[in-house]
């Protein structure tokens, strides 16, 4: 049984930092791209980030890009996000998710799509009070 579960989510300022964490197990971690992806209250589920399953390659949204850093530690099972300079936009739940096909080589463009991710956890509150 595959679980992701998220922590490091709370309650900060316009301008400070947060580093998620999402645990994985029931999966060979090492094998399957992994992302974020987020959700505000009325709005669709958003990319954020990924990284490859061979960590050669990582994307970021445009509204990240700069200020948020996804890292992944293999050996721990663990991916992480970096969040910087959060702004109050950033207000969301932060889902993390791992790629339904392990050793995928994919286009640059699905790792942006939440139909190529098949596990999820089940999301951390991130609010951002300006």
């Amino acid at each position: 049984q595959v679980q992701l579960v998220e922590s490091g989510g709370g309650l900060v300022q316009a301008g400070d930092s947060l580093r998620l964490s999402c645990a994985a197990s029931g999966l060979t971690f090492s094998g399957h791209a992994v992302g974020w992806f987020r959700q505000a209250p009325g709005k669709e589920r958003e990319f954020v980030a990924a990284i490859t399953w061979d960590g050669n390659s990582r994307y970021y949204a445009d509204s990240v890009k700069g200020r948020f850093t996804m890292s992944r530690d293999n050996a721990k099972k663990t991916m992480y996000l970096q969040m910087n300079s959060l702004k109050p936009e950033d207000t969301a739940v932060y889902y993390c998710a791992a790629d339904r096909r392990p050793w995928s080589a994919r286009a640059s463009a699905t790792y942006y799509d939440t139909e190529t991710y098949g596990y999820w956890g089940q999301g951390t509150q991130v609010t951002v009070s300006s």
